[in-house]
């Protein structure tokens, strides 16, 4: 089968329309996931950690509250991605 007429089929299939609909909840959950983070979480280390604001951590020349920021970010996203794919696995009927 020929790329181009693969390309077509993947198109008529609606793909495309999905993929673009989770790219934009996944870009608008990303947002809310970032301010939970830095407004609630980061700030609720720093008063921990005895700083005014977590990004000041440093160890050496490296940033590590931003760091710190994005892994919490990134686990919280894949955390409830994969929640989202059990429960999609359970739903869908086995073949």
């Amino acid at each position: 089968m020929g790329f181009i007429k693969e390309f077509k089929e993947f198109i008529n299939q609606g793909n495309v329309v999905d993929l673009a609909v989770a790219v934009i909840l996944a870009s608008a959950f990303g947002k809310i996931v970032t301010s939970l983070v830095d407004d609630i979480i980061m700030p609720i280390i720093a008063m921990i950690g005895g700083v005014d604001e977590i990004a000041e951590l440093t160890l050496g020349p490296v940033l590590i509250g931003k760091v710190l920021a994005a892994s919490i970010n990134f686990i919280i996203i894949a955390f409830v991605l994969f929640l989202i794919i059990k429960t999609m696995n359970k739903v869908k009927p086995q073949k």
